[in-house]
């Protein structure tokens, strides 16, 4: 038994002797789960979600200045999350609790893509020299790997039943902040270039990243340090794929985030609270000496617009093709606003309609409800008593 040990057993080392002493021991997949269990691992997923972020923006950051390193303190940091995770889909795989047979399946793909991609992306690194970009098929594979865990805890959060809008929220924000994540290449990389042509004249010595970083992105494609070979290194991806995964990718995740979460602002709430953390997070990494990015604040008008879309209440047809105008005049009228007044990366324009004809087309064939999870099959989570 173990009634009332999610109130007398406080604090995450208590609660996580606890856990082992009462259930550690094999069970199926939807095996019945005290409410305090869930609690407990999904909490426990949100602080190794939280390593993971925190790892990720000082090394996206870290790797504007400096040569990479296998060590770097932001990859041993990204590591203890990744180290906790692997030992939470151990425990749900193992035991069988606080997961449906979809979510733990999902858990068990991500982590496997995820420990698959990591060294390959060390092996690519040793065979190609610098990695120029966050869209690399390596880092595609960790992209990936970590929206297939997040859809899995997503999944079996929504499947326990009705629950807190809490845990779901704060892990649709670190989905949202998975999928734009490779975004900041541009966000950092217009910075880069800002900061390498001081009143529009190039002077190296005044660039970001130090010169032994600037001279290895040169050689690699066999030019001198300059204009040429420093915009290659800090904005080698094209100007169209900023906008329409900035705008167009993230209004869809923020729609089925708002459909998941059942809020008024849900898709506001969202994209509010992970712009939030970038412009907490980028003082913090300047104040350290690393390079700043620019902010997507155009993010807060996405979300916005597809709330607004939702709240119309029309038919699904007419509701994606409202969703599309108003995301693409919202989102574009943003990001041209943020040009105009703080920073952006280069944006291609003419995309806009691009994205309006994709955010709507994508959202029209979103009808259905197969990807929400059946609670009518799922085991809901129990206050007490011994394991079934």
């Amino acid at each position: 038994m173990d009634e009332g040990v999610g109130t007398e057993v406080r604090g995450p080392v208590a609660q996580f002797k606890a856990f082992f002493r009462l259930h550690w021991t094999r069970g199926a997949v939807g095996r019945e789960t005290p409410e305090w269990v869930w609690r407990f691992a999904y909490h426990t997923w949100l602080i190794a979600l939280l390593f993971k972020l925190l790892g990720s923006s000082w090394d996206e950051s870290w790797h504007f200045k400096f040569l990479r390193d296998d060590l770097a303190p932001p990859h041993l940091l990204n590591s203890i999350g990744t180290g906790v995770a692997v030992v939470l889909v151990v425990i749900h795989t193992y035991t069988g609790m606080a997961a449906t047979r979809r979510s733990q399946r999902l858990l068990q793909t991500g982590l496997a893509v995820f420990l698959i991609a990591a060294p390959l992306d060390v092996i690519n690194h040793r065979i190609s020299g610098l990695d120029l970009t966050a869209w690399s098929a390596t880092h595609g594979l960790l992209y990936l790997g970590t929206a297939l865990m997040l859809a899995g805890l997503i999944d079996g959060w929504l499947a326990a039943g009705p629950r807190g809008t809490l845990v779901l929220g704060a892990l649709w924000v670190f989905f949202l902040e998975n999928t734009v994540f490779p975004n900041g290449q541009q966000e950092y990389g217009t910075l880069e270039m800002t900061s390498c042509m001081p009143h529009g004249v190039l002077d190296v010595s005044s660039c970001y990243a130090e010169r032994e970083l600037l001279e290895f992105a040169a050689n690699q494609i066999g030019r001198p340090v300059d204009y040429a070979a420093i915009e290659h290194f800090a904005l080698p991806i094209p100007s169209w794929v900023y906008p329409l995964w900035g705008i167009g990718v993230a209004a869809l995740v923020l729609a089925v985030a708002a459909r998941t979460m059942k809020l008024t602002w849900a898709a506001t709430i969202v994209a509010g609270a992970y712009v939030a953390y970038r412009a907490v997070i980028w003082p913090l990494l300047v104040a350290a000496d690393f390079p700043p990015s620019t902010v997507p604040f155009y993010l807060v008008f996405v979300g916005l617009a597809v709330d607004l879309a939702r709240r119309a209440r029309q038919p699904h047809l007419v509701e994606a093709v409202l969703g599309g105008v108003l995301v693409t005049a919202l989102g574009y009228g943003a990001l041209y606003a943020q040009d105009v007044l703080l920073d952006a990366p280069p944006v291609a324009w003419w995309s806009a309609p691009i994205a309006l004809v994709g955010v709507a087309g994508l959202w029209a064939l979103a009808r259905g409800r197969r990807w929400l999870p059946d609670r009518a099959k799922t085991s809901r989570p129990v206050s007490g008593g011994a394991d079934a």
